[in-house]
């Protein structure tokens, strides 16, 4: 492995996954986020969310560099195998997080349904960004 094509790839990855979390987490149903704002943070203090944002982007970037790194340690760089990883990372754990958030904290279910999609389409990206780089 390259480890100037493996910088190459996670950053891409970031670059791309920062646009769709930004997508699927802020944007789409935004709305929704107001169903229950009592169950968000801050909400109404005039406090920011700058902290809270920054460990997002910190989680993201960590998700990225470790999926890759996997893709690469688990020889999983073919299109099939890169994307069985990305599809079975997301069933064991991002799927059954959330969906069990879901049931005990209350959060509009299409809210749910879009940080499902993001996480799903993060992982895909990653696995692209994979295989197209290191594959």
């Amino acid at each position: 492995m390259s480890t100037e094509w493996f910088i190459v790839a996670v950053v891409v990855a970031i670059i791309i996954t920062s646009l769709t979390d930004w997508f699927f987490g802020g944007v789409l149903f935004h709305g929704k986020y107001k169903t229950y704002p009592e169950i968000w943070r801050n909400t109404g203090s005039g406090k920011g969310e700058s902290l809270a944002i920054t460990w997002s982007v910190l989680l993201s970037v960590l998700t990225c560099v470790i999926f890759i790194y996997l893709a690469v340690r688990l020889d999983a760089l073919s299109w099939g195998h890169a994307l069985g990883l990305a599809f079975g990372i997301w069933l064991l754990a991002p799927l059954p997080l959330l969906i069990t958030n879901a049931l005990f904290i209350k959060i509009h279910p299409l809210n749910t349904l879009s940080n499902l999609i993001g996480w799903l389409v993060k992982l895909l990206i990653c696995a692209i960004s994979a295989h197209l780089f290191l594959g």
